[in-house]
């Protein structure tokens, strides 16, 4: 199955956790809301680090999805990884295997996400048990 829309998002800078600050990482908290076949919100935190050279950078997050997704009310975790390696890009989102609960249970799928003129849209191709 495919779902299809657009998000807003925040992305507000929090303090690492104590005693990591060597390390040089930036961690935001993510704050979304869906519009499309998704219909609902996320809350999720995002970990990231700059290389050395101009353009390569990466990220990884965890985000906890509730609402709506084909008319089935539920929640489900999407984890993130992403890499910028010098101006290339990767990106891989998934649903956390048995994350979903409600009428969502079993649900199992990737996330593509595309931004242009500042607009947020998302691609996701999903599996779900049959509604009982």
């Amino acid at each position: 199955m495919h779902a299809t829309g657009q998000f807003n998002v925040r992305l507000p800078a929090h303090p690492v956790a104590p005693d990591t600050e060597a390390a040089q990482l930036g961690r935001k908290a993510i704050h979304k809301t869906f519009a499309g076949d998704l219909q609902g919100s996320s809350l999720g935190e995002m970990l990231n680090s700059l290389g050395t050279v101009p353009g390569s950078a990466g990220y990884v997050a965890l985000e906890k999805f509730e609402g709506t997704l084909d008319g089935r009310r539920g929640s489900f975790v999407l984890m993130h990884y992403g890499v910028m390696d010098r101006g290339q890009s990767s990106l891989h989102i998934q649903v956390l295997p048995d994350s979903a609960t409600g009428e969502l249970q079993g649900l199992s799928g990737r996330m593509q996400i595309h931004i242009h003129d500042g607009q947020h849209d998302y691609a996701f191709d999903y599996s779900l048990p049959a509604a009982p």
